[in-house]
């Protein structure tokens, strides 16, 4: 089986992303190495293109990126065992999530870092009661940002985070608020701030009925024909005999299955 992947494609998805996003930067999600098609080569595309905000899980993958000039945010943020190769990687910063990373991120003199908010997901970040009781005070932030729970489909969720977001503008010296991901963009301006973070859509993936049409598939899978055979008319074809052939029909067995992420 090979896997082909389409770097204009690639290209055309991040420019649509980007005018989408209006005045905002358009960053690109990269962790899982790219969602699986190279986390490098997704970057150096991209960068050529004009993207400058790259945004991984882990300081290993933060580490694989080091020579190719893009400002990188690693989502985890930094566990006491991160704490060396965060100080040490001039390229990459962490995204601050619970008030022991800020503690630890302060207390040992590190720099420029971003700070991710809860603002309803209840996954990562920290509360904004803790921003108004001066968790982040004194720090060197970059972008405060949130992450949406329900951008994929309709919800005053929605609305409701962005509006806790945007009232913690001026709140710290954050220079830029992010909230919006592939859904979120499709939400529209409103929901845009400083920088989006689109992963998904990059790739070709739809999460949003807004993105229809909007973009382009950038991974195809091609699999040798093991098998062609004439099936009659009749005849049932598969597990479960889910097809049945409406006349004698040729059908082609594929080398291709579960392990390749081909559904049942």
């Amino acid at each position: 089986a090979r896997l082909l992947l389409d770097a204009d494609a690639l290209i055309a998805n991040w420019r649509a992303l980007a005018r989408l996003s209006g005045a905002a930067a358009c960053g690109a999600a990269v962790k899982a190495d790219g969602y699986g098609l190279g986390a490098r080569e997704v970057v150096m595309r991209l960068s050529a293109a004009g993207c400058r905000d790259v945004f991984v899980a882990t300081w290993g993958e933060a580490a694989a990126l080091a020579d190719l000039g893009v400002s990188v945010s690693v989502l985890h943020g930094v566990r006491a065992d991160d704490m060396a190769a965060a100080l040490g990687a001039s390229h990459a910063r962490p995204v601050l999530n619970t008030p022991e990373q800020v503690r630890r991120w302060r207390e040992s003199g590190g720099g420029a870092c971003d700070v991710m908010v809860d603002t309803g997901m209840n996954r990562l970040g920290v509360a904004p009661a803790d921003i108004a009781a001066g968790l982040l005070d004194g720090l060197m932030i970059e972008t405060l940002m949130s992450h949406l729970a329900c951008a994929d489909e309709p919800s005053g969720m929605n609305a409701a985070q962005r509006d806790r977001l945007a009232a913690l503008a001026g709140r710290t010296n954050a220079r830029r608020l992010s909230l919006a991901n592939s859904a979120g963009i499709g939400l529209g301006a409103d929901y845009a701030f400083h920088l989006t973070r689109p992963g998904l859509a990059l790739y070709g993936g739809v999460p949003a009925p807004a993105l229809e049409g909007v973009v382009r598939p950038v991974a195809t899978i091609e699999a040798e024909v093991l098998q062609r055979r004439l099936v009659p008319a009749g005849e049932m074809v598969g597990y479960n005999a889910t097809w049945t052939a409406p006349r004698d029909t040729w059908v082609g067995i594929v080398n291709l299955g579960y392990a390749d992420g081909y559904w049942r």
